[in-house]
């Protein structure tokens, strides 16, 4: 069998060690050597797939980082938005966990490299549709379309907002306190008020 036999999983295997790599070591780290002895292919082999080192980045962003998986109607709980709220949000946060690039990658290269400032951008607008039409699903027909926005809005940067960095992360225990379930709760509870008021306002005559 020659090293090309496996394209896909060739291809699977440069990925999963660049995306590790550069979770570790960040972009400007991380050489196509290190990566091409992690993945265990001649870097020649490497660079047929990937030209650049550039490429793999755009690779692991476009293919790895996106809301694609996430199905607004599974998560929608029908007349509660702050349990579908609470839904959407412990996906997001549990894709994250189990992603270097949801968890490292993108929030660090986003400061220098324009593509994953761009593909972060587009996370964003793709999360918050994702939690607009969840909400829209689940709340009264007519209820204010600004006040669902607002909410998606506010939602989204909540569950969106950076991990915290090493140091601060160890001043909070170590964790990031915005994103602990009773913080979440609290937020989730006053958008849902908010919500709610917006759905009896609007069903009034």
């Amino acid at each position: 069998m020659t090293e090309n036999a496996d394209p896909i999983g060739t291809r699977t295997r440069i990925l999963d060690a660049a995306e590790a790599l550069f979770a570790r070591h960040g972009f400007d780290g991380t050489s196509t050597a290190r990566i091409a002895h992690a993945a265990a292919v001649p870097k020649g082999l490497l660079f047929y797939y990937f030209p650049a080192k550039p490429d793999i980045l755009a690779a692991l962003i476009d293919e790895r980082l996106g809301t694609a998986s996430l199905d607004p109607g599974a998560l929608t709980v029908r007349g509660d938005p702050v349990q579908t709220l609470l839904n959407v949000g412990e996906r997001v946060l549990r894709d994250r966990a189990a992603s270097d690039v949801l968890r490292e990658i993108i929030w660090h290269e986003s400061h220098v490299r324009p593509e994953a400032a761009a593909a972060l951008s587009r996370y964003r607008r793709a999360l918050h549709d994702a939690v607009e039409r969840a909400l829209t699903a689940c709340l009264p027909a007519g209820t204010d379309r600004g006040a669902v926005r607002a909410a998606a809005d506010a939602w989204s940067a909540t569950i969106t907002a950076r991990p915290l960095e090493p140091g601060a992360a160890e001043s909070a225990g170590g964790q990031n306190l915005l994103h602990e379930p009773a913080s979440l709760s609290a937020i989730a509870r006053l958008l849902g008020a908010g919500l709610q008021a917006a759905s009896l306002k609007s069903a009034t005559p």
